[in-house]
């Protein structure tokens, strides 16, 4: 068997560092195809120097300096975080305004999926019942019941796709009028209208609670489906008539069985691909997300934008670094000042708690090559493609709140995982795409979300789990179009029910995760 030709990757002419790509790394005394010599093992997706860098001097990735050496680094080193001094974060101030006019890009014409459509206009790639809580204290409760409806009844209404509990750990023993908790309780109430569920409202409340139904789903947050009902359809575990544990589950499943049944004449229809909400994002990333995945995704955004569809980014700290970027791309100075104002809320949250934004950076972020959160935001942003930015959401807040039904979006979330995910449930995306590197069974239950590895070492021993290599395109057997083209093409399949994403197949799904600035009592 040939060993492997040795493989750096550049990303910019400007650069002064390459990743290796190789998998396992490469040793020592390895001479790349350029002739330079590692000084150093280095392991896959780490730096290495490609010429002599002094002390205190600006080592670029990106065409961005990513950090400065804190000693001299020799040509051929392995460059890590422990050498590197991280820039400071860039000024809210002066910053470039809708300054940047990408090229109009030619509209996609001619693309559909098969999907619900619901009497608020939007459209579900999904159909599926969700039961809303208003407080932790039901959870267990309503886990039961589930199961039980999934068992007995689900089997009798074979067009719904799935039953879910919106279980949280909001409602109670919270500040519920305190500044901030506004954000919470509208991502509870706008998950509850997400695209996916049809406009169905049932909702299981304990009965002492602060967070009363009224209160989270207010008179007007959803049509009423059959006038001889009332909108808002309430199980309350306290109220009188449950005579036991027993009580409670029946009154869950009969109530269930009504909006199953209205759900089961629901059929998929031909929509075009303008329809698709869709919510980018990545998690356990490495150094090759910049590299392979989040590009594919940044040109399959390009491709959805160009068919008329919505797509989200997000995750503050993960691109504030790269505010400069986002602020120039602006669709107007509404948009970037927009923008600026989340990054400076957020920037005041994270100081109000001491938090050094260094942290964002993970053990696992750092193992797989990114030495800090400047080089980190550079392949984050990447996933946003090259459109203008069109509109801004607040966490929480719904795309019809501010006007939005198409274009490029950036949705201010926590870089978190899981807070990311369900804020973008609760701006209503239908579709969600997720990039790994070092690897993660994320997934989520009220939409189909679509893995992509960036590594194809990760595809191959993570082969049940992962729905596309874009690692592929660091082998150099496919290119970024290749890989965003099968992206876009899979997401139609996907939205129309054709295919199922891995994490579908195996049910693997996370808890929704609030984001909750307001302080607890």
């Amino acid at each position: 068997m040939s060993t492997p030709l040795p493989l750096s990757i550049s990303m910019h002419p400007a650069d002064n560092v390459a990743i290796v790509a190789n998998d396992g790394g490469l040793p020592a005394g390895t001479v790349l195809p350029s002739g330079l010599t590692l000084l150093d093992k280095v392991p896959q997706a780490h730096k290495v120097a490609l010429v002599d860098i002094p002390e205190g001097g600006e080592v670029r990735r990106y065409n961005v300096i990513i950090g400065y050496a804190l000693k001299p680094i020799a040509a051929g080193s392995w460059v890590h975080e422990r050498l590197l001094q991280m820039p400071e974060a860039r000024s809210l101030q002066g910053l470039p305004i809708a300054t940047v006019k990408p090229p109009v890009l030619e509209p996609l014409a001619g693309y559909t999926f098969e999907g619900y459509r619901n009497a608020d206009g939007t459209v579900g790639t999904r159909n599926i019942l969700a039961i809303t809580t208003t407080v932790q204290c039901v959870a267990g409760v309503l886990d039961f019941a589930v199961r039980r409806i999934k068992s007995e009844l689900l089997p009798r209404y074979p067009n719904v796709d799935d039953v879910v509990g919106l279980e949280h750990s909001y409602g109670c023993g919270v500040a519920i009028d305190a500044v901030g908790a506004e954000i919470p309780q509208r991502t509870l109430r706008n998950i509850s209208r997400n695209p996916n569920f049809g406009g169905e409202v049932m909702v299981v409340s304990l009965g002492c609670e602060k967070l009363q139904p009224e209160r989270l789903l207010p008179p007007g947050s959803f049509p009423i489906v059959d006038e001889r009902e009332p909108a808002l359809d309430v199980v309350c575990l306290q109220d009188e008539a449950h005579m036991g544990f027993m009580s409670m589950i029946d009154s869950i499943m009969r109530q269930a069985e009504q909006h199953l049944r209205r759900l089961d004449a629901r059929r998929r229809e031909t929509v075009p691909a303008s329809a698709l909400v869709v919510g980018v994002q990545c998690g356990g990333s490495d150094a090759f997300s910049g590299v392979t995945a989040n590009p594919a995704v940044g040109f399959c955004t390009d491709l959805l934008v160009r068919a008329g569809a919505t797509v989200m980014f997000s995750e503050v700290t993960e691109v504030r670094d790269g505010i400069d970027q986002l602020t120039s791309r602006a669709a107007s100075p509404e948009v970037a000042e927009a923008m600026i104002e989340e990054m400076a809320w957020y920037d005041a949250y994270l100081d109000k708690g001491r938090v050094d934004r260094s942290a964002n950076t993970t053990p696992g972020n750092k193992k797989g090559g990114l030495s800090n959160i400047v080089e980190k935001a550079m392949g984050s942003i990447i996933k946003s493609g090259t459109a203008p930015i069109t509109g801004v959401l607040s966490p929480g807040q719904r795309l019809a709140d501010r006007g939005i039904s198409q274009g490029l979006v950036y949705a201010a979330t926590p870089a978190s995982d899981f807070i990311c995910g369900t804020l973008q449930l609760a701006a209503g995306m239908n579709l969600h795409v997720f990039t790994t590197g070092r690897g993660t069974p994320y997934g989520l239950a009220q939409v189909p979300v679509i893995k992509v590895a960036t590594r194809s070492d990760l595809a191959r021993r993570w082969h049940d789990l992962m729905d596309i290599n874009a690692g592929r395109i660091a082998d150099g057997e496919a290119t970024i179009e290749d890989i965003g083209w099968e992206m876009f093409r899979l997401m139609l399949d996907v939205a129309s029910g054709r295919k199922k994403t891995w994490a579908e197949h195996w049910q693997l799904h996370n808890a929704l995760v609030l984001f909750n600035p307001a302080p607890v009592t």
